[in-house]
């Protein structure tokens, strides 16, 4: 599974530091490339990008 980014993005940029597998990058919102994202398993105990998005836009892909 990967993380995705829902169209209620800002684009306000505070998950793109904290990808530890550079999975997110920048559009007219900001995206997540399921191809690459781990949902930081093996690096942290959570997303680190949910836990830092100030609008709560970033789900588990389903």
């Amino acid at each position: 599974m990967a993380m995705m980014i829902l169209d209620d993005c800002i684009a306000c940029g505070a998950c793109l530091t904290e990808c530890p597998t550079e999975s997110i990058s920048e559009g007219d919102i900001y995206i997540i490339d399921p191809d690459t994202c781990v949902e930081c398993e093996g690096h942290f105990d959570e997303p680190q990008c949910v836990s830092v998005c100030p609008v709560d836009c970033i789900v588990k892909e389903e």
